[in-house]
């Protein structure tokens, strides 16, 4: 990190890690901290408003959005472990208010400072590698929004190429969407599912004992869909991994026992 002072760093959880993955939101602590980062969780944090905008609830939307800007504000940087709430925060929520100027400068200061976890670690932060080891092989796949929204690509196969005694290997589509989509694939189920179906397909070609990726609502549709197929293929959020806590969380959708 350039910086001389340690930076402040709000993170946001998201809704689907604080309900589904609490321990995604304690990697990202860990790493940020071995970063050189001072970490707060804004107590007062809601969701970022994304399913409201994506059902094209205009109002809801902005409602969260103001919550959520006086949250975060202070800071100097908002990171969060999801590509889709970071494009959220960082392509869509300024235009909300197109004829709110104001309140738009103030969502355009948030954008500013919001970055996905790994890209911060990279990008901002510098870390080109982790104190972490995993046994196995595994294959990442790469969410929508994180891609197309934000540029995450090369940064989490950066870092997992550092963790120990893990093997990457890439799909034949990585870059193609797994069918989650936030309300699609209950507004399109049948759509959804053959998309699932051809992604979990591409994941089993691999030969990987591993799925990972950098979205907690991909993961829940790609782990879904592996379980129900039979596969053994074990599913998890990518922080956990370079955080090192592959040996004390259970792989999604694995028993706690």
């Amino acid at each position: 990190m350039t910086m001389n002072t340690r930076p402040r760093v709000a993170l946001f959880v998201t809704c689907l890690v604080d309900l589904h993955r609490p321990s995604v939101g304690f990697a990202a602590i860990k790493l940020l901290e071995d970063a050189g980062c001072d970490v707060e969780v804004p107590r007062a944090q809601t969701c970022c408003g994304q399913p409201a905008y994506n059902s094209g609830d205009r109002a809801t939307t902005a409602s969260l959005a103001r919550d959520f800007i006086d949250a975060f504000a202070g800071y100097d940087y908002v990171v969060v472990p999801s590509g889709s709430c970071g494009g959220m925060l960082r392509t869509h929520m300024p235009h909300l208010f197109d004829d709110d100027p104001n309140t738009r400068a103030c969502a355009e200061v948030l954008a500013g400072k919001t970055y996905e976890l790994v890209s911060f670690l990279t990008d901002i932060c510098g870390i080109t590698e982790v104190a972490a080891s995993m046994t196995g092989r595994a294959t990442y796949h790469d969410s929508c929004a994180g891609l197309r929204e934000l540029g995450v690509k090369a940064q989490p196969r950066t870092l997992l190429a550092s963790v120990t005694g893990l093997s990457m290997v890439e799909m034949k589509e990585p870059e193609i969407c797994c069918g989650f989509g936030g309300t699609f694939c209950v507004k399109y189920p049948e759509i959804s599912t053959r998309m699932v179906s051809d992604k979990t397909a591409d994941i089993v070609a691999t030969g990987a004992d591993t799925l990972l990726a950098g979205d907690m609502g991909c993961l829940l549709n790609m782990a879904g869909r592996l379980s129900r197929e039979g596969s053994s293929i074990k599913v998890r959020h990518v922080a956990e991994v370079l955080a090192n806590m592959t040996g004390s969380v259970p792989a999604i959708g694995e028993s706690r026992s």
